[in-house]
């Protein structure tokens, strides 16, 4: 099943995407949040609604905007260097054990949205990466194989990252880089997890119609499961809280290509999940 919101920001309406056809979920819950990912009847309710042709089908509308598939979440919690080629790429070993940093949720936009350049930056940058969403709370998981129970689905995202702020002015953590606005687009789909494979996905980027990443998740080091468990012994995972799981080799960071610009063009996409396509627009600071 795949879930998405669309509208303007801050009007999203939930919706469950057929083919082509986006159906109103409203009759059965605000929103696609914690509280709905987390309601185990809560599929089974869409499908029933679907059959008796309960949903009110959304007229069809190139022009309408998708926006993240899930409201805000408590936690965007990301993980760094889990793919081998792309520590190799930023000058690192390959880790040990899961790398974790934060973005704060505010961060989250639509899939097309524009990227806005933060004022002056000089080295945003792209990263495809596979997004798992939480579907009831996990803390202290015993094994990675009891991560599955706990995860509603998956959606695409961009790890949008400032290098310089990144890398060049991080004061001990990378978060800096990270959190802009507009700096981590998701969707447009959530795609349940009965629906996928997240080991043997492929994943790409392009900047102006030119590839950049093209690889796959199964090239991760730390793989989904061994992630939602490693990440429950910190801290207590929430329904409807986002984790990036890292991205592949391909970015601006390595020296091979340059850094986005005003007028760029970034599409990313993942199998099964969908594509984005963003513009690139100046920032400034009026």
């Amino acid at each position: 099943m795949r879930f998405a919101r669309v509208g303007e920001p801050g009007a999203e309406k939930p919706v469950v995407v057929q083919g082509d056809a986006l159906f109103d979920l409203t009759p059965l819950t605000a929103d696609i949040d914690g509280a709905f990912l987390a309601d185990p009847s809560a599929r089974a309710r869409v499908a029933v609604a679907l059959a008796d042709g309960a949903l009110p089908r959304l007229p069809a509308d190139d022009s309408r905007r998708f926006g993240p598939p899930i409201a805000r979440p408590h936690a965007l919690l990301c993980i760094g260097l889990n793919y081998a080629a792309h520590a190799a790429e930023s000058g690192a070993a390959s880790p040990t054990e899961p790398i974790l940093f934060l973005k704060t949720p505010n961060t989250l936009c639509g899939p097309n949205d524009d990227l806005v350049l933060p004022p002056g930056s000089r080295k945003t940058d792209w990263e495809v990466e596979l997004g798992v969403v939480i579907g009831a709370p996990a803390y202290r998981l015993k094994d990675p194989s009891d991560a599955w129970a706990h995860i509603a689905g998956y959606v695409l995202a961009d790890d949008v990252s400032e290098r310089e702020y990144q890398l060049e002015r991080p004061g001990g953590q990378w978060s800096k880089g990270k959190i802009s606005p507009g700096f981590t687009p998701a969707g447009p789909y959530l795609v349940t997890a009965d629906e996928v494979d997240p080991g043997n996905l492929g994943i790409r980027s392009r900047v102006n119609g030119e590839v950049r990443q093209d690889s796959t998740t199964a090239d991760l080091i730390f793989p989904v499961e061994f992630l939602v468990w490693h990440l429950s012994q910190y801290v207590r995972l929430e329904a409807g809280d986002l984790v990036l799981t890292g991205t592949p080799e391909g970015v601006a960071l390595s020296g091979r290509f340059p850094y986005l610009a005003d007028g760029d063009r970034v599409e990313v996409e993942i199998d099964g999940l969908g594509a984005q396509s963003r513009s690139v627009v100046a920032g400034t600071d009026d």
